[in-house]
């Protein structure tokens, strides 16, 4: 049995090309998930930029072109635990509204989502890690347990407790026994 070819030079060039546009293409999505770990724009900025940088300089290690998403996730994750844990300052999460609503209804929705962005804040690094690759960017766990490079039983049992501890500061901020809690993940 023959060895396979190795790929014509026209052929990686064009894998090149199409693979920098898909992540150029990510660019929004990292933004929105640095952001939600760092809580500063510069950071969030800077994060993502060392990130595409990354992986365009690393674009030849990746094996697997469909799961390009879990790839540059996990570089972000890996830069963000490694450089840019230590400079939080602000937080916040842009949640949209997902329905029309009422002034009233707005109004409420502004509240809640208020008080879940300072639940979300107050969480550990590793909780608002997991809450926002699974709920928010949609992430499976065993994506979410590659990206973190933790096992996918990690995955679930911080999820677990982040998603219990959100809820028991949403019932404390709203001193009621079953708050109304907006979904964080948008939308498909």
């Amino acid at each position: 049995m023959q060895a396979p070819k190795p790929p014509s030079l026209f052929a990686k060039l064009g894998r090149s090309r199409r693979l920098r546009a898909e992540i150029c293409n990510q660019r929004e999505r990292l933004y929105r998930l640095a952001w939600s770990w760092c809580h500063n724009q510069h950071q969030a900025e800077d994060l993502v930029q060392e990130t595409m940088l990354r992986a365009l300089d690393k674009l030849d290690s990746l094996r697997e072109e469909a799961r390009l998403a879990v790839w540059l996730t996990r570089i972000m994750a890996n830069l963000f635990r490694d450089q840019f844990r230590k400079h939080r300052e602000e937080t916040g999460l842009e949640l949209e509204p997902v329905t029309e609503e009422t002034p009233e209804d707005a109004a409420d929705r502004s509240l809640l989502v208020q008080r879940t962005r300072e639940a979300i804040e107050r969480l550990n690094d590793d909780h608002r890690q997991i809450v926002t690759l699974v709920d928010l960017a949609g992430f499976s766990y065993a994506d979410t347990a590659l990206i973190l490079d933790v096992p996918v039983g990690t995955v679930m049992s911080r999820l677990s407790r982040a998603r219990k501890r959100l809820r028991e500061q949403l019932e404390k901020a709203q001193a009621t026994p079953h708050p109304v809690v907006v979904p964080i993940r948008k939308p498909s």
